[in-house]
């Protein structure tokens, strides 16, 4: 199944608005630390990636190298497109260290997002991540309660541009 566009100009519906205010509370910050983050990556790759525990969220089972151990690893990330290449918020739910996908994918770039083949680049741009960000926000508002918890710990939140690669 191909990975589905995700265009972060589009106005969500009053379902996915309200699922995300859930998600952003404590309780819904619980359940995505604890449980999806779990059952996710076997979800997806049990239904095609059709189904994950985030539901209306554009997540899809991200596929990469060990940074250290050089095995593969997968887990599952929420993502939106910015014209043919795919935006990931390296977030942690804005926890003090990057996740460990983020480490996997600066020391080995290529990755299978959603069944499909991509290399990924760190940005750097401080423009350029300001205007990702905003669009961020459109998918996903927890993305600035993340990004505020982060700073506190001191920590920036990189962002990560999937440049398609051909097969």
């Amino acid at each position: 199944m191909p990975l589905d566009h995700v265009d972060p100009t589009v106005r969500k519906g009053s379902l996915y608005r309200g699922y995300t205010r859930v998600l952003r509370t404590p309780p819904g910050r619980w359940f995505a630390l604890n449980i999806a983050t779990k059952v996710d990556p076997w979800l997806l790759k049990r239904t095609d990636g059709r189904l994950a525990m985030g539901l209306v969220l554009p997540s899809a089972l991200l596929e990469t190298t060990g940074a250290k151990s050089g095995a593969p690893r997968d887990c599952t990330v929420l993502y939106f497109h910015d014209g043919d290449d795919v935006i990931l918020i390296a977030s942690s739910y804005g926890r003090d260290a990057h996740p460990s996908w983020y480490h996997n994918l600066v020391a080995h770039p290529d990755c299978v997002l959603g069944g499909e083949r991509f290399r990924a680049s760190e940005v750097t741009d401080a423009v350029e991540s300001e205007r990702l960000w905003s669009l961020a926000a459109n998918v996903y508002g927890g993305f600035a309660d993340y990004r505020v918890r982060a700073a506190q710990t001191g920590r920036t939140i990189p962002q990560l541009r999937l440049t398609p690669v051909a097969s």
